[in-house]
C-alpha cells in the first residue's frame, strides 16, 4: 500500500520515495489501483545525473519518458552561430524530454541537461507503450500530458510573436514559480530570447 509521501528536509531520496512521488503525480490526473502501481514499478528505471551532465544529446534518439524527482534540468539546442536556445525548464515533478525525437524515432537535435544534481525516473518507450494496452490508466494519463505539452508549445510560440520581453518575463515567473533562483541568469535569458544584460533590466523593472 502506497501512502502520501512528504519528504523531510535532508532525507535521502530512495527509489521507493521516488516511485511514491511519481504515483502521487499520476494520481492527480487518473485513478491507479495496486495492479497499476505494480506494473509501473516493474518498468521504472532510476538515474542520477551530475550538474551539467546530459541525458540526451544531438544525434541520439529519445527512448524514455523522464520524470524529475529531485533537481533541475533544461532542454536546449545550439544554432549555427553557437548560441544556445533553452526551450524547456523543469524541476521536481516535471517531465522533460525531446518529444519530437521520442514520438517520431528521429535523431534529436537537442540537449537535455541537468542544471543541478538530479534524480530521475525513466520509463522506457517500448515497455511504456505495452503498459498502455495492459493498464489503460497510463494511456489516458500520457495522452493528457502530451496534449498539455502541445498546448504549452503553441502558447509559447504565440507569446513570442505577440508579447514584449517584459510580458514574457512576467509570464515566465508565473509559470516557473520558484525556479528562477535555481537557474543561471544566462539560461533564463536564452529561454526568454533576450541577452543576460537585458534580463537584468527586466528584473529591475519587475521590482
Amino acid at each position: 500500500m502506497y501512502h502520501i509521501y512528504e519528504r523531510r528536509k535532508n532525507e535521502p531520496l530512495t527509489t521507493e520515495n521516488q516511485l511514491e512521488l511519481l504515483i502521487q503525480h499520476i494520481r492527480k490526473e487518473v485513478e491507479l489501483n495496486q495492479d497499476d502501481i505494480a506494473a509501473l514499478a516493474s518498468i521504472a528505471r532510476y538515474s542520477r545525473l551530475n550538474k551539467k551532465e546530459c541525458l540526451l544529446q544531438p544525434g541520439k534518439i529519445s527512448q524514455h519518458m523522464n520524470f524529475i524527482t529531485e533537481g533541475a534540468m533544461r532542454t536546449y539546442y545550439v544554432d549555427d552561430t553557437g548560441q544556445e536556445h533553452s526551450l524547456q525548464l523543469g524541476v521536481e515533478e516535471w517531465w522533460i524530454n525531446d518529444l519530437h525525437s521520442y514520438l517520431t524515432g528521429a535523431q534529436s537535435n537537442m540537449y537535455v541537461q541537468a542544471l543541478e544534481k538530479t534524480n530521475l525516473i525513466r520509463l522506457p518507450k517500448a515497455e511504456l507503450e505495452n503498459l498502455f494496452f495492459l493498464r489503460p490508466a497510463f494511456s489516458h494519463f500520457f495522452r493528457l500530458k502530451i496534449q498539455s505539452a502541445y498546448v504549452a508549445l503553441q502558447e509559447r510560440m504565440l507569446e513570442k510573436m505577440s508579447d514584449n520581453a517584459f510580458e514574457r518575463y512576467q509570464n515566465f515567473r508565473k509559470k516557473y514559480r520558484n525556479i528562477e533562483q535555481r537557474v543561471p541568469q544566462y539560461i533564463v535569458a536564452s529561454y526568454l530570447g533576450v541577452t543576460p544584460e537585458f534580463l537584468s533590466h527586466l528584473r529591475n523593472k519587475h521590482r
